[in-house]
């Protein structure tokens, strides 16, 4: 075991630290430990921004709301519970040790324990298992420190146990790897090779969100073809029967878009459910999809506008930013004298209207200026009016659109 203080450096900010102190502090004052643990440890030692603080403590779940005034059950028969300090919720975790584990990725059970060795000893990697007091001191007792300076993800104890226990922390192995751009060693990532397949085990909700941060890291290229090496994919819904060594990432991009990239390369129609994305995700994939396909034929200014106007700017941009994504999975691209990051911009900037709601007649004005009926006309004319708005041919006025319609529409 090692015990250092981390040294002060002017980009490393204490302040949520400090924020929390108060609570450890209290737990301290009541004769028991408290410590700072996990990935905000592990990001401070890094000198990373710090966003979540968690505590581990030798309190009980009892003994800890006994303390405090004000907490919440979240998961209290595993030890957590949400202190409410200052009107922010900080989770507050007893030591544990836990017994084994079911189906690759829950314990049956855990025990309370009065050690934070103990504790530690069941986290998954050596950089996530150094424990810090309110003086800034650093129980490193797995050589965690060691390893984020030479830039190792290394497993507590024996890889292929750490694995067997839990199969998600394979996947969040390499998720690690994109975001910190560190290095897996050896046998850790041979545990992982030997192990994959346990991930069929896991929930794909549990997969996905880590899959997202993946897909973001600023070593993504790596990582993905790692999960590929591995044929992680194989065992996922909806990828598992898929080539995935056909697809290529050089870049950080949203999983929504991998998902678009991967049902425009396969040309895939089959439903997207086996994956249980939310509806916003969905939403956005099909709008990749729609993009992508859009993208090629766009050679005139009255079809950019239209193009901007008609879909999600954000995700547009998105799709030009990976544009070398796309030609790595050799999707067609765009004329970037049409289509750029800057055309897109000047062209959002310049419509006269950003949605239908924007527009200054409706249905019913319609139906009273044409004296008709509803009926599946009203759509197409409400479509034919936007278009004109968009594209310039008629300025967004009541009185100049219903001229428009005069002259241009028949029902």
């Amino acid at each position: 075991m090692s015990i250092t203080k981390v040294k002060a450096s002017n980009n490393m900010d204490k302040s949520l630290f400090e924020q929390a102190r108060p609570i450890l502090e209290q737990i301290q004052d009541n004769g028991f430990e408290a410590y700072y643990v996990g990935g905000s440890v592990r990001d401070y030692v890094m000198g990373r921004n710090i966003h979540d603080i968690d505590i581990t403590t030798s309190a009980t779940p009892d003994e800890i709301e006994s303390i405090f005034s004000h907490t919440i059950p979240v998961g209290k028969e595993h030890g957590t519970i949400n202190v409410v300090f200052n009107d922010e919720n900080y989770e507050v975790t007893t030591f544990r040790a836990e017994e084994d584990y079911v189906d690759h990725r829950r314990p049956s059970g855990v025990t309370f324990v009065r050690d934070l060795y103990e504790d530690l000893q069941r986290r998954d990697f050596t950089m996530n298992a150094i424990a810090m007091d309110t003086a800034y001191k650093l129980y490193d007792y797995f050589d965690g420190q060691q390893d984020i300076n030479n830039r190792i993800i290394r497993t507590v104890g024996i890889a292929a146990e750490r694995f067997q226990e839990d199969a998600l922390r394979m996947i969040r192995c390499l998720r690690f790897q994109s975001q910190l751009s560190f290095e897996i060693a050896t046998e850790t990532f041979e545990a992982m090779r030997t192990q994959m397949a346990d991930i069929k085990f896991l929930s794909i909700e549990r997969i996905v969100i880590e899959l997202t941060k993946l897909m973001r890291g600023i070593n993504v290229e790596e990582s993905f073809n790692h999960l590929k090496s591995l044929k992680a994919f194989n065992y996922m819904p909806y990828f598992e029967h898929l080539d995935m060594n056909q697809i290529n990432v050089t870049e950080p991009i949203d999983l929504e878009l991998l998902i678009a990239i991967v049902s425009v390369k396969f040309d895939i129609n089959y439903s997207l459910k086996p994956l249980k994305l939310s509806n916003r995700q969905v939403k956005d994939i099909n709008q990749y999809i729609q993009i992508m396909n859009a993208l090629p034929s766009i050679i005139t200014k009255e079809q950019l506008k239209m193009f901007v106007y008609d879909y999600d700017t954000n995700l547009i941009k998105n799709v030009m930013v990976a544009a070398d994504v796309l030609k790595a999975n050799d999707i067609q691209g765009h004329e970037p004298l049409i289509v750029n990051l800057q055309t897109i911009d000047e062209t959002l900037h310049h419509l006269p209207m950003h949605n239908r709601k924007d527009m200054m007649v409706n249905g019913g004005v319609l139906m009273a200026h044409l004296n008709a009926k509803s009926g599946p006309w009203l759509k197409d004319v409400l479509r034919q009016i936007e278009i004109a708005i968009v594209t310039g041919k008629v300025s967004n006025e009541e009185t100049e659109i219903l001229k428009w319609v005069n002259n241009h529409v028949k029902i």
